[in-house]
């Protein structure tokens, strides 16, 4: 833990101390919260919570804890393998598996798995993120390319980038879509109201999502989804955007949902060139118990008559 002070300048002045020290210390607004959380920030001694009021002249102390080098390292974890060769390797994620190493998952990611079955992987993403090439959220099930080599890394992420691969996802969505299909173009960036979340922001990165409805139940809509781009929460933003947020999502959805495993979003499909060969490669991932549980339920409540 490291402990250091610093003074409150007029310019945040009755700000919240989050919000204060958000913009005087180079940490986010929720590492702020965690500090505050665990008690870490005080003035005069004393405690003080997020919505304290600051003044100018006062004199914060707080401590943090300086972040741990992050190190991937091979773990024996199984993976569901779809294709592997000499340049790419095509895995099923399971819904629960994060994609990388990160501060609050050090291990038991795809990366520790990847390690371990194969020791050569693309290292333009280092080595937290060797061979990544996209992700998907933790909760979200589904087909990831990945690549062995940076020549092949560097032809899939050109492929991504010019809009040729082809990413399918099937996701369950809360309410009625009445038309049949549809396209979502609307920026995403960061949330101004929850540095947490990813939001439809003016300033924000260009996003676009086509969906195609597949089956109608009373109360929601199983969708599929095809991105053109790749934003952190793509279709998770989108769809709560046009007021159909996905079902189980615990950040972007309703309290009111469905429970599973997260957020019902599954990469069904995944079609790209094969970097080496050129060959076009396709792939289906069948869905996960629980969603296809979820959908059976819903199916047979539609189907019982009204009374």
């Amino acid at each position: 833990m490291t402990k250091e002070t610093i003074t409150i300048t007029e310019n945040v002045t009755g700000s919240r101390v989050d919000k204060a020290l958000s913009e005087l210390l180079p940490l986010s607004r929720s590492q702020v919260q965690l500090m505050l959380k665990e008690r870490s920030v005080t003035i005069g001694g004393a405690a003080v919570k997020p919505n304290y009021k600051v003044t100018a002249g006062e004199v914060v102390t707080y401590e943090w804890k300086e972040a741990e080098e992050l190190e991937a390292v091979p773990e024996n974890i199984p993976l569901e393998i779809c294709y592997e060769d000499a340049d790419v390797l095509v895995v099923n994620k399971p819904a629960g598996m994060v994609v990388h190493p990160s501060a609050g998952h050090p291990t038991g990611t795809l990366v520790n798995a990847l390690l371990y079955h194969c020791k050569d992987l693309s290292g333009i993403n280092g080595v937290i993120r060797p061979g990544i090439v996209h992700r998907i959220d933790k909760d979200t099930s589904g087909l990831l390319m990945v690549a062995k080599n940076d020549a092949a890394h560097e032809s899939l992420a050109q492929q991504l980038k010019d809009k040729t691969s082809d990413r399918v996802y099937l996701t369950l969505v809360h309410g009625v879509i009445h038309h049949q299909k549809g396209t979502i173009e609307a920026p995403i960036g960061r949330s101004k109201d929850d540095r947490q979340k990813m939001a439809v922001v003016p300033d924000g990165k260009e996003a676009r999502t086509h969906f195609q409805v597949v089956e109608r139940f009373p109360a929601f809509t199983l969708v599929e989804c095809q991105l053109d781009t790749g934003r952190t929460h793509q279709i998770r933003v989108h769809m709560k955007y046009i007021d159909h947020p996905l079902a189980g999502d615990p950040k972007y959805g309703p309290k009111n949902t469905i429970q599973g495993s997260g957020q019902f979003l599954h990469a069904a499909e995944l079609g790209f060139t094969h970097p080496r060969t050129g060959e076009r490669l396709h792939f289906e991932s069948p869905l996960p118990a629980d969603f296809e549980a979820a959908l059976a339920e819903l199916r047979q409540e539609k189907d019982q008559p009204a009374e």
